[in-house]
This record gives C-alpha cells, structure tokens and sequence, in this order.
C-alpha cells in the first residue's frame, strides 16, 4: 500500500513523459487529502476538436471521495480520503467507495518520482524511497471521480490502484511481517493511453506487478507525517 509518495515537480520533466502541462498550487510530498495532480482523457477527447490534447493534468485530492459523500464543505470531505488513497481492483467493482469509478472506468495516470514503504526487516520500520531504476517517474494506475460541495465547488480526488505482491522479489520485503504485501500498479509508458482508453471490462488486464528489476529501493530520511495524513 502507498500513504506517501514524490510527485513530478519538474514541468519539463512532466510535459516530455506524460505529455501535460503542469497545474498550479499542488503539493509534490503528497500524503491522503493533499491536493496533487492526476492525468486523465479531457472530456472533449474523441470529438473531433484538433485544439483538444489527448492528456490533461487535473488538481485533485490523494484519496477517492466519492460522489455520494455527505459533507458540508470540501475540508469535511475530505475525511473520506484518509481512508481511500488505495484501492484493490479485487474488490474495487463492488466496495460503495470505489465502484463508480471503476464501473465508469475513470481511470487516470498518476505521476510519481518515488513512493515510500516501510522496510519492517530489522524489526524497525526504515523509510525507504522506491522509484524506477532507469531514473525515469512512475505513471501509477488509478481511478478518479468528482464530488459537488453544497457551495458549488467541485472537489476532484483519486486513488492509486494496488495488486498482490508477497511473490515480488523487491516489494515483498516492505510492510509488517504479517501483513499481505501489495504494490501499486506501475504502468509502462506504452501503456498510458490504452489504460486511459480502457472499459471497465478491461481494467484487470493492467493489473500486474512491474518487474522487480526495473526499480531501485534506498533508505530514505524518516519523514514527517503530518497529523491526520
């Protein structure tokens, strides 16, 4: 599972990988309910519009609000997203939180430097940063929706998908012990557009682990998780 992570802070960086222009006012230490950034089709795509790019960056909150949330305000609803910054495509179809998404297959590219897992090996949870071993970002898998605050605003949040990993000879080595390891989706590049293209029907087809050898895994300073994330 994924609470923190780096997000692409570079524009160029982000305009020559994933091909978007960079939003304004994000935050790139992302922990739940921290607004970054996600990517997504615009809605105009497929219309015929030649001035309509194929990828757009849209400002949202790490972790899924829903649409049904009952809340009077964003800072209210945004609760919901501590709770929902992962989602388990086994169970995403069907759990009240994530099911529209997926069944409306919002998906989005979720740009990324690193992640952070504790390394539980020791006995001790070392932080430990994980990113690609090419120096290349991370283009995460997962699901997006938008949630209508009573005062009109219109609060855009995702959530990074995750699979099984207790067989993966890097990322099985992060977590308690006891726990069930998981990853979450590392997409490769080619892959970008059919995911943002794909039905519902196909979402599992994505669902795989990224090879072991293609990350790179280093303790990190310990970082400070802020109260509530």
């Amino acid at each position: 599972m994924c609470s923190h992570y780096e997000g692409v802070s570079d524009p160029k960086r982000l305009a020559e990988h994933f091909g978007v222009i960079l939003p304004a006012g994000v935050k790139f230490d992302v922990w739940p309910a921290y607004e970054s950034i996600f990517i997504r089709r615009p809605k105009e795509w497929g219309s015929g519009d030649d001035a309509v790019p194929p990828r757009e960056a849209q400002a949202g909150a790490f972790g899924l609000v829903p649409h049904w949330t009952r809340a009077v305000d964003v800072k209210t609803a945004l609760v919901a997203a501590r709770r929902t910054y992962n989602a388990r495509p086994e169970t995403a179809r069907d759990k009240p939180s994530f099911r529209d998404s997926w069944r409306r297959a919002h998906h989005c590219v979720i740009p990324a430097e690193a992640i952070y897992e504790p390394d539980w090996r020791s006995g001790k949870a070392v932080p430990t940063r994980i990113g690609r071993a090419d120096g290349g970002p991370m283009g995460i898998a997962g699901l997006w929706t938008g949630w209508n605050s009573p005062d009109g605003t219109v609060l855009r949040s995702f959530t990074m998908l995750t699979v099984n990993a207790d067989d993966h000879a890097l990322m099985s080595n992060y977590h308690r012990p006891d726990d069930e390891k998981r990853m979450v989706v590392i997409l490769h590049e080619h892959q970008f557009d059919t995911w943002l293209d794909a039905s519902a029907e196909r979402s599992m087809e994505f669902m795989q682990q990224f090879p072991a050898d293609l990350l790179v895994a280093a303790a990190a300073p310990r970082p400070t998780r802020p109260r509530g994330a």
